[in-house]
């Protein structure tokens, strides 16, 4: 068999998987970019899904490689390359993180795989194997930060990421964890009178969350809030506008939840950690918000940019004193932090996890992993 045309094919699927979601690409499209035959394809692939997940075992692979100098560096080395290997690797190969997020997303024993990547080089670095929260602390702050600064060119500096790894991004509050905790829970309003908008955008919601963007038709979502099509019409141009509205009204409603709830009396940290436990609860009420946005990712990249770029200016409105370092990059570790508990509590079916891996959280946040050169 012939090496050149298998990687002409991993090359043309990487380009297609990284700026098509997954199941808009087919066989045939990926040959016919790769100037080859179907046939071809099926000499070394069996399926599409074959690819994908050869692509994914790669990126895991190539990742590993770029992580394995660290075992022959001086400990006092390690850390900073750490941080400067994982920023770099998204910067230097997007397209391939971009196929391995819907990868995660879709098939999560590759998340697995990469977790176990990761949790070998935290040893290397810190000298001990991370607990729940360490894992998530070093690794989703960093691998978030980093994907948001190759995909949405937002400013995020190393330095920083080093410095917050090392000595934590709050300065020491005292916390009490009954206010942290409380289940004295407001939910979002309830529309007695909903309507026809708000029928529409609940229903479609609920679809896109359960069958995808691709798998939903707009005759269905009429159908199934009891209009006609010609209802749709009067409020949404097309399927695409609809859909834009729902990621909008996700993100308002996570926000809002988060707000309403998160009660007066809280220093910086207790805030940080109130705001992850609301957002466990409010995945645990609506999983379908996780979909919407991830698949959105592919299908309206801009968009998502801005759901996370809300995000990221609801923080700036509290112009926090208590950040150590850069703020924008203190930031952005913070929402990686809640995105990835998010993938495990929703993923690796870990709900149980969440209270004492937020507790462990805050004091990592005030004080850090601290330095593996002196472990």
């Amino acid at each position: 068999m012939n090496s050149n045309t298998r990687q002409a094919l991993i090359d043309s699927a990487v380009t297609l998987f990284s700026t098509k979601w997954y199941g808009t690409v087919s066989v045939a499209e990926i040959c016919r970019a790769a100037g080859l035959s179907n046939g071809a394809f099926y000499r070394y692939f069996k399926s599409k899904e074959e690819i994908f997940c050869a692509i994914l075992d790669h990126v895991v692979r190539q990742i590993e490689r770029a992580l394995k100098p660290l075992a022959s560096m001086p400990p006092s080395q390690r850390l900073p390359n750490f941080v400067s290997i994982i920023y770099t690797f998204s910067q230097a190969h997007t397209p391939l993180v971009r196929v391995f997020r819907e990868g995660q997303y879709r098939l999560f024993q590759y998340e697995r795989k990469l977790k176990d990547v990761y949790r070998h080089a935290f040893h290397l670095v810190f000298g001990r194997a991370p607990s729940i929260a360490e894992y998530l602390f070093a690794l989703a702050g960093l691998r978030f930060a980093s994907i948001r600064a190759a995909l949405h060119q937002i400013p995020v500096q190393t330095d920083a990421l080093v410095m917050i790894l090392r000595e934590g991004l709050l300065k020491p509050q005292p916390i009490n964890t009954e206010r942290i905790f409380s289940t004295s829970i407001t939910p979002l309003p309830i529309e007695l009178w909903p309507d026809n908008r708000y029928l529409l955008l609940a229903e479609g919601r609920k679809l896109f969350g359960e069958k995808g963007y691709f798998e939903t038709n707009i005759h269905e979502v009429t159908s199934n809030a009891g209009l006609a099509i010609g209802s749709f019409y009067r409020y949404f141009e097309s399927k695409e506008a609809f859909y834009k509205e729902v990621i909008r009204s996700v993100g308002k409603d996570v926000r809002h939840f988060i707000s309403m709830n998160l009660g007066s009396g809280l220093n910086p940290v207790e805030r940080e950690m109130r705001g992850l436990w609301l957002f466990i609860l409010f995945l645990s009420m609506d999983r379908y918000c996780y979909n919407i946005v991830r698949e959105a990712e592919f299908v309206l990249p801009n968009e998502v940019r801005d759901y996370y770029d809300a995000f990221h200016r609801g923080y700036l409105k509290r112009e926090n004193p208590s950040f150590t370092c850069d703020t924008t990059t203190c930031i952005e570790f913070m929402l990686g932090v809640a995105h990835y508990l998010g993938i495990e509590v929703i993923f690796d079916n870990s709900p149980e996890i969440a209270r004492q891996t937020i507790e462990e959280m805050g004091e990592l946040y005030m004080h850090g992993l601290g330095d593996g050169a002196h472990r």
